[in-house]
């Protein structure tokens, strides 16, 4: 792993009264930096003589413990205390801060490798003098010129030296009421995101700059923050009076939220540059050159007067600026709807290679549990008056429904549809991730639209308004989790989604993946098995594994043709030194057409134990209560005939109602969703 012998640290210092006058002026012009050497723990003692209004001193902290985002290191964090003296203290100012390097790698992509289980191919991408991208100062601009000499360019963190896939999801404002958001609450949203093992939030341009708290539990929690200034789907025209108070406002939360391990890059607004291809925006001369003005001349501007190491985007998605192909494939971050705006398939991910997914999502409803509480039982149906205000995307519920025919039977009533929501979102997001890791290099972020809702709602979330984790943030632990064992599949899904298209015969054949988001080497066995929905085996074998640090592996094809796909399906798991660290199963058919025989679930709870027995092999099986907020190490699960445990953590509701684990257990899976 990359490491720092010696860590630079610069230290600003501004003194300013109360009403934000400038306490102190230079006597002869700025005072020349001062420099100070001492031993990781023992950084006391630097002093330096104020004779003006900005101060900076430079000090060389040897040997530094590294800040590292979750699940590559430990968040080393160093108080840090300034204080202003005049023979007695007049001010302090004291934080924690992280010590690390911290930019984001747009390389060109000179050796891009599309091996056979890559489809579809990057387009090209010129790398001339008048395309040099640098931190704000200089606009790519592509050019129709022998777009030849290279396919990309790379877009991923980089911190302390180590290039970081990013996994995470896009936080906006929690709640519509801002007083109702309570730091409570925000720790438990984020943590909710740590132990799902995100290394990476993108605060969305449509919220607002949030409390220094926030930020504080980031560093803490090594999360990893891409964060948009506020401004978002829209098209301004400035005036000197609104330049002046944009810049005042950008200004004063960059010094504020600087010194944040945290902060990733800063970057102009959400999706204003994509607007001028998807709508035309803007539609006026003026505001295209003040979008220019703003978003790459003044904000940059302000960035690297306040922040100079940090890395400056002008909008997301974007390829660099200037409206230039801003929702590119092959250079910088993408905004991916295909798949839920689009109505796509949920396999149009393999067809794409993209740099960074800064947006890509699908929608759910949330639980029965969640429903409840907004409304009354007359209300229990997605098409009515309350469901449909409770919904904000035109078309969604019907958008949903369209989805489930695809790929369940219909469900058999409320209950169950919205539970058949869950799966269809934890799925769709579970093949973008799946494939986006297997390809580590190419792409380098995969971050979901989004984490958390603003009121109790149908939405792309997933944690619901009271905290519940919806089937997507239990599946986002295992695709999120440094180690992933995937497959992918081939059968009636990949080839034809409707049956009076299919080709005959299917192919019937899957290709196994792992991903090791580790420093170290990755030895162990892949052990899979080929299944009849009695959980008897069909076949079985192994393949040996040794993926190398911060890359990946793929397994021999595996070939099943001559098998029925509704008849078999594959269990698939990777064993490092006698543990199971990551495992899975796949359908070679719509789950609505497989053979599935009847689970016969049970589940038994003892302690903070519960026990689900299955007779046959069961599909997305879910533990709830009928009240109450149940959290569990795991959920949504398939499991073959037999046993699995599962342990209850502890929890509470965001908003202090129905606290606490309440009401009889019941266990479920896709089996019990439809009338058979």
């Amino acid at each position: 792993m990359p490491g720092v012998t010696d860590g630079n640290v610069k230290i600003v210092m501004t003194v300013t009264s109360p009403d934000g006058k400038t306490v102190l002026t230079a006597e002869s012009g700025s005072i020349d930096p001062l420099t100070h050497s001492a031993p990781a723990k023992n950084l006391t003692g630097l002093t330096c003589e104020l004779r003006s209004n900005h101060v900076q001193a430079s000090l060389t902290v040897e040997n530094p413990e590294l800040w590292w985002p979750n699940g590559y290191g430990a968040q080393a964090l160093y108080q840090v205390k300034v204080a202003l003296v005049a023979e007695d203290t007049l001010d302090t100012w004291e934080k924690k801060m992280g010590l690390r390097t911290i930019t984001v790698n747009t390389d060109p992509m000179e050796d891009e490798v599309y091996d056979e289980h890559m489809t579809g191919q990057a387009p090209d991408y010129d790398d001339g003098d008048n395309m040099v991208m640098t931190n704000g100062e200089k606009k790519v601009i592509i050019t129709d010129k022998a777009a030849k000499t290279v396919k990309g360019r790379n877009f991923a963190y980089e911190i302390n030296g180590l290039q970081i896939f990013a996994m995470g999801a896009d936080y906006i404002p929690e709640d519509n009421i801002l007083t109702r958001q309570t730091r409570e609450r925000t720790d438990l949203l984020l943590k909710s995101a740590q132990e799902a093992n995100f290394n990476s939030l993108r605060i969305w341009g449509g919220g607002y700059f949030l409390d220094d708290f926030f930020y504080d539990v980031c560093d803490e929690r090594g999360l990893l923050i891409w964060h948009d200034f506020m401004f978002a789907c829209a098209s301004y025209e400035l005036s000197d009076h609104f330049e002046e108070n944009i810049s005042t406002e950008i200004r004063q939360n960059v010094r504020r939220l600087r010194s944040h391990a945290s902060i990733a890059l800063w970057c102009g607004n959400n999706e204003m540059e994509t607007q001028y291809e998807m709508l035309a925006w803007p539609k006026s001369k003026k505001q295209y050159y003040d979008y220019i003005h703003l978003y790459e001349y003044i904000i940059p501007k302000i960035v690297k007067e306040e922040d100079p190491e940090k890395f400056y985007w002008p909008s997301s998605p974007s390829s660099g600026g200037n409206y230039e192909n801003s929702n590119a494939e092959n250079v910088g971050d993408t905004h991916y709807w295909g798949v839920w705006h689009g109505s796509e398939p949920f396999t149009a991910y393999r067809s794409h290679h993209y740099r960074f997914l800064s947006e890509f999502g699908f929608q759910s409803f949330p639980s029965l549990q969640t429903v409840k509480r907004f409304t009354e039982d007359g209300d229990r149906n997605i098409f009515s008056r309350v469901m449909e205000m409770h919904q904000r995307n035109t078309a969604a519920n019907g958008k949903i429904l369209n989805y489930i025919s695809q790929t369940y039977l219909y469900p058999k009533n409320f209950d169950e549809l919205l539970y058949c929501s869950q799966l269809l979102q934890a799925d769709a997001i579970r093949y973008g991730v799946e494939h986006f890791r297997r390809f580590r290099g190419t792409c380098m972020g995969a971050v979901v639209w989004q984490l958390n809702d603003i009121w109790p709602v149908a939405s792309w979330a997933s944690v619901d308004y009271y905290g519940n984790w919806k089937a997507l943030q239990y599946a986002e632990k295992k695709m999120f989790a440094p180690v992933l064992l995937s497959c992918e599949e081939h059968g009636e899904i990949d080839q034809k989604p409707f049956v009076n298209t299919l080709p005959h015969p299917i192919d019937v054949s899957a290709d196994l993946h792992v991903a090791n988001e580790t420093g170290e080497p990755i030895v162990g066995t892949v052990k899979w098995s080929l299944r009849r929905p009695d959980s008897s085996v069909v076949k079985e074998g192994t393949f040996e594994v040794n993926a190398p640090a911060y890359g990946g592996q793929w397994m021999p094809h595996l070939d099943f043709n001559g098998q029925d796909p509704l008849e078999v399906h594959l269990t698939y798991e990777l064993v490092v030194d006698g543990n199971v660290v990551s495992s899975g199963s796949t359908l070679f058919c719509a789950p609505k057409h497989y053979h599935f025989a009847d689970p016969k679930l049970s589940v038994s709870v003892d302690g903070d134990t519960v026990t689900v027995t299955a007779e046959n092999f069961a599909k997305s099986v879910s533990v709830e209560t009928e009240n109450g907020v149940l959290r569990l190490d795991d959920n949504f699960v398939d499991m073959e005939a037999g046993t699995k445990t599962f342990r209850i953590l502890p929890t509470a509701d965001f908003t202090a109602k129905g606290t606490g684990v309440s009401g009889a257990y019941r266990v479920r899976s896709v089996y019990e969703t439809a009338e058979r």
